[in-house]
């Protein structure tokens, strides 16, 4: 069984902040957790990043997302969404 997660990444961002979230994506996709990752806007301040994970890594890839935001120090750029 599949199960999305969703982040809510701010849509102005910085060069450095821009790197770091293509930096997220790009590690999420090498470390098999999804194929594809897509993108919808939320409203004029967000978009919302949603992709499929397999049921069972679900939990491992939210804690490697939380730490690369905390890493990254994305906490107002990027969250996972609920």
């Amino acid at each position: 069984m599949e199960k999305a997660i969703k982040l809510k990444v701010r849509k102005e961002l910085d060069g450095q902040q821009q790197f770091n979230i293509i930096k997220l994506k790009g590690s999420l996709i090498s470390r098999g957790y999804t194929e594809i990752i897509h993108i919808l806007d939320q409203d004029d301040e967000f978009h919302i990043n949603s992709f499929e994970t397999p049921l069972e890594t679900k939990n491992e890839v939210q804690e490697y997302i939380t730490a690369f935001i905390n890493k990254e120090n994305l906490s107002d750029t990027i969250s996972i969404y609920k």
